[in-house]
Formats: structure tokens, C-alpha cells, sequence
């Protein structure tokens, strides 16, 4: 890896790290699926403008079809998931579960894709699975709801994810590659269609909204434009100059981030349950994307 690699890592994990407050902040309030759509829905239109002023032109090559079925993959499923966890977890639970993306990469990766695994990968997975059920069983005071629920909502969102790494890898970056703008733009087209009509049912249907809440629409119009149109920029340029299992690292790098976040605006703690199986499941990770890893991926 490069040095400007490493850079755009950190900047993500960063940013990826900021997207869990702000879900924390609006989930409750509006909802998870309102959450999830205009999270998506302003990630579209951020890319539009910034394709609008870069003069990209629109050549998919071929390839829109399959990116608007990642759209959905990798970023209706997942933020809808994330966007419920955020009303029953604390912002520090939902990023070191989404930590453990590497581990169902690796998963995805040996039974789908015939990826090898190594007895290093071996243990890291091992020790994952440890760590979530650490974290999932000792329980935190600042958790809200059914803590089974939400953590069974980010593996289900680290699933989608682990599955997009790889389907990109296949159907883009093998087939001729894609300007990284255009992946990330088609993908929150898809990721739009696929969340509009769960949006349409709950508006329909589900229970009244204020939606003149100011807070709630700095998170959104922050979780759109900056968590998710520069973050997929950022994001889909790391899978084509580095590849999709050591992109998905990133998330190893989240947690501190998004603990640090939630502690300087929610005034959130956490456990020493929850340090625990934190160091278990970044230890795994680690084990996962080590070099010993990329020479059998």
C-alpha cells in the first residue's frame, strides 16, 4: 500500500466514524427508514453535483445494471440495518460491530467466492465470533432496547457489505474498471430506488413525524453529503488501487473514531464489557488482514 492509501484509510474511518452519531442522532427521531432513505437519497445528490462540476461524463460501460444491484448491497441494506441499530445501540456498539465486516468478507470469501483461508484467517474468525457474543451477552448501561436486535441488524449490514467488496471486485474493477464517481453515484441510485417505496409505506403508515427538528437534518444532510457522497468516493478508489478485503480494514479503524464522537456530543460511555470484546473482535481483525491473510486472499 501507498502512502496516499493509508491517508485515505484514515480520512475514511474518520468520516464512516461520524456516520454512526449521526444516525444515532436522527434514527430515534425520525425513524430508521426515514433515516436510511435521506441518508442515501442526499448521498445521491451530492455525487450529482459533483459530477456536475467536474463535467464527469455518464459512460457506465455497460456496467450500470450490476452497479445499482450494489447500490443496494452495499448501501440500502446496510444503512437501513445501521439505521436501526442506531435507535437500540450506542454509537461505540454499532462501529465495533460494523468492525467485524473483514470477518463475514472472509466468510463470503471462502464459501461463495473460493477464497483460501489461512489458520491465521482461521483464528481471526474465531476470535470474532468470541467477541461479538462478549459484547452481545455482557450488555451495557447506556443500551437501549433489545440488544439482540441491533447487533443482529449490523452483522446483517457487515454481510451486505462483505458481499458488495467482492461483487465489486468481480463485476468492476475485473471487467475494464469504473471511475470511482460513477460507482459511487450509480450505487446510491440503486441504493434510492431500493429504499423508496419502504419510504412510501412508512409515510403512508407508520406513526406521525415532527420533522422540523434542526438537529435531526444537520445529521442528515452531514450522514448524506459527507458520510456517504465523498465517503464512497473515497471508498470504491480504495477496492480498485488496493483490492476489497484490506479496503474493508477501514472499518478496524472506525470504532476509535466513532466512540471518540459519540463521547464528545452524547455524553455516551461504555463498559469495560464492552472494551472487551472490542479488543477481541479488532484483535480478530487484525489476524484477518495481516500480511499472512493477503498472501492466501
Amino acid at each position: 500500500m501507498k502512502a496516499i492509501d493509508y491517508i485515505r484509510l484514515l480520512s475514511l474511518a474518520a468520516i464512516w466514524g461520524a456516520s454512526f452519531l449521526f444516525m444515532r442522532i436522527a434514527s430515534p427521531a425520525i425513524g430508521p427508514i426515514n433515516t436510511a432513505f435521506f441518508r442515501v437519497f442526499f448521498g445521491l445528490i451530492g455525487l450529482a453535483f459533483i459530477i456536475l462540476i467536474i463535467r464527469k461524463s455518464l459512460e457506465f460501460r455497460g456496467k450500470l445494471g450490476k452497479i445499482l444491484i450494489l447500490g443496494a448491497i452495499n448501501s440500502g441494506i446496510p444503512f437501513l440495518m445501521y439505521s436501526i441499530a442506531a435507535t437500540l445501540l450506542p454509537t461505540g456498539y454499532s462501529a465495533i460491530l460494523n468492525a467485524t465486516t473483514p470477518l463475514t468478507g472472509a466468510m463470503i470469501g471462502l464459501f461463495i467466492f473460493g477464497e483460501r483461508l489461512s489458520l491465521r484467517k482461521w483464528i481471526g474468525v474465531t476470535l470474532g465470533i468470541i467477541g461479538i457474543t462478549v459484547i452481545t451477552t455482557v450488555g451495557d448501561s447506556n443500551t437501549v432496547g433489545n440488544i439482540y436486535i441491533g447487533v443482529a441488524a449490523c452483522i446483517i449490514a457487515t454481510i451486505g457489505y462483505g458481499f458488495a467488496g467482492f461483487l465489486t471486485r468481480k463485476w468492476i474493477t475485473q471487467q475494464g474498471g469504473l471511475d470511482s464517481t460513477l460507482v459511487a453515484f450509480g450505487s446510491q441510485i440503486g441504493a434510492t430506488a431500493f429504499l423508496s417505496p419502504f419510504l412510501i409505506w412508512n409515510i403512508s403508515y407508520g406513526p406521525s413525524i415532527d420533522w422540523l427538528q434542526g438537529d435531526v437534518w444537520i445529521s442528515l444532510l452531514a450522514v448524506g453529503f459527507l458520510c456517504t457522497s465523498l465517503a464512497y468516493i473515497l471508498y470504491f478508489r480504495l477496492i480498485a488501487d488496493i483490492g476489497p478485503l484490506r479496503s474493508l480494514t477501514v472499518t478496524f479503524l472506525v470504532p476509535p473514531f466513532a466512540v471518540l464522537w459519540g463521547f464528545l456530543v452524547l455524553d455516551e460511555t461504555i463498559s469495560s464489557g464492552f472494551l472487551s470484546g472490542s479488543a477481541v473482535i479488532l484483535l480478530s481483525v487484525w489476524l484477518i488482514v495481516g500480511p499472512d491473510s493477503q498472501k492466501t486472499a
